[in-house]
């Protein structure tokens, strides 16, 4: 079974407007993309979650697996002309999205790109935009995008970082499954954040449990 569909995202534009970035629709196509979500954990608490810290099903490893692996690194680092050789990777999933979830936000510094994977299926939720990430113009109004993307379907979407790379949602409480792997900078602090992820995803997981 195919995981990933590499020709779409070749042929995938690369857009300007806000700011770089692609969007592909169908990226796990929609018979592998049942497997992965079968495989995923419930996840009621919100945050991110290290995969390493997850039981995943066998599609749902094999996906991660994908998205860490040079085919991947390759297209990326192709698609937007970039050097990711030796770059870390740092990859987690999220389940929930809570009422101060989507607030607009510019990544870490310490990102070099972000990659969001939507694993969703498509509800009236989405359809009246809650939850939809937007790509924003400015830090100061949530209406002020010119990219709306529904968390669906296996949609993907890629940018590098930088100093304007504003997005967010408008509030939605709810299951919301999307793996996001960045490409970090290789210094202290990027490690620092690797770290904390892990330490956050140990907590939740003893609380979950108990």
């Amino acid at each position: 079974m195919t995981l990933a569909d590499y020709e779409a995202f070749d042929a995938a534009p690369v857009a300007s407007d806000p700011f770089t970035h692609i969007v592909v629709e169908n990226f796990i196509p929609p018979a592998a993309l049942a497997e992965v979500v079968r495989g995923l954990p419930k996840l009621d608490k919100g945050g991110s979650f290290p995969i390493g810290s997850l039981r995943l099903g066998t599609e749902a490893q094999a996906l991660m697996k994908e998205l860490e692996g040079p085919r991947f690194r390759e297209a990326v680092a192709r698609k937007f002309d970039l050097d990711l050789e030796g770059a870390p990777t740092m990859v987690t999933l999220r389940g929930a999205s809570r009422e101060k979830d989507g607030r607009i936000h510019c990544d870490s510094h310490t990102k070099r790109v972000t990659i969001l994977l939507y694993l969703n299926p498509e509800t009236e939720a989405w359809a009246r935009r809650e939850g939809c990430l937007r790509l924003l113009r400015g830090p100061d109004d949530i209406e002020d995008f010119a990219v709306e993307v529904p968390p669906v379907n296996g949609t993907l979407l890629v940018f590098p970082n930088g100093p304007t790379t504003w997005h967010g949602h408008k509030q939605f409480v709810g299951a919301r499954y999307v793996i996001q792997l960045n490409y970090m900078t290789t210094d202290g602090t990027a490690r620092s954040e690797m770290r904390r992820h892990k330490v956050s995803a140990f907590v939740k997981r003893l609380t979950m449990a108990s």
